[in-house]
């Protein structure tokens, strides 16, 4: 493929996600549904379009956008430290249609910081030194686009959502994942977490394709105690006994 044409195809891919998204309906807690695709579409294009424009070896995949990361701004993980100062990553945000007053979208202007995007991107830092060095055959992708909230402002993951309306985000979801990993023939699937681990595993099996390893690493959210104990240490122990981090550096 020609430079851009995957990085094209990768956003429509999302973009028809997105839509399939917008069409289901969810219970009565679900009361504000965030989609940073679209309000932050020009931050998101440039991490898209910046960083991957080619087929890649590994991707590392987390499992929807948090409300001080990737709802601000686009980019998985996205701690707005990092993503200003070590991705470089430019463009306007907007606001979402309906904003919870608790959750307003500062952007790139975003002074809280999210803790699972700081250990993240601290560590591929540290890791990688530059982002070249990562993206050359690693991408970061999010499962689901949307986050969503209930009238507390308290998060909701997909895992926490109704049997019927999980069913049908998780089949949207799948498929979108499969089509990923096709178009950057994606070798090895590192799922953030339990659950990304659990879809990926599914999407390889359900969709039959081959010689695609899935492996798991610990995720970095303060709510996981393990996590509050040296991630990074652990993490960097996992990757190294999967043999990822030689597709880092």
């Amino acid at each position: 493929m020609n430079e851009g044409t995957v990085s094209s195809s990768l956003l429509e891919i999302e973009r028809e996600q997105c839509m399939l998204l917008s069409d289901l309906t969810f219970n009565e807690k679900v009361c504000y549904i965030y989609n940073p695709l679209d309000y932050a579409r020009e931050t998101h294009e440039f991490f898209v379009t910046t960083y991957c424009n080619e087929p890649k070896s590994v991707l590392f995949l987390g499992m929807n956008p948090g409300p001080f990361g990737m709802a601000q701004n686009g980019v998985p993980f996205g701690d707005s430290t990092y993503v200003k100062n070590w991705l470089k990553i430019k463009g306007n945000v907007f606001k979402p249609i309906k904003e919870h007053p608790k959750r307003q979208i500062q952007g790139l202007n975003c002074t809280r910081s999210e803790v699972s995007g700081n250990r993240f991107w601290s560590f591929m830092k540290e890791v990688c030194g530059k982002p070249e060095n990562l993206f050359r055959n690693c991408y970061v992708h999010n499962y689901c686009p949307f986050s969503m909230m209930t009238e507390s402002a308290k998060n909701i993951t997909p895992p926490d959502l109704k049997a019927r309306e999980r069913k049908t985000l998780l089949e949207i979801c799948d498929e979108a994942l499969y089509k990923v990993i096709k178009l950057l023939q994606i070798k090895i699937v590192v799922g953030i977490g339990k659950f990304a681990q659990e879809r990926a595993t599914q999407v390889i099996k359900e969709f039959n394709l081959q010689d695609i390893a899935v492996v798991g690493i610990m995720h970095p959210s303060p709510v996981n105690p393990a996590a509050n104990k040296g991630w990074s240490t652990i993490v960097y122990d996992q990757l190294k006994q999967s043999d990822i981090l030689k597709h880092m550096v």
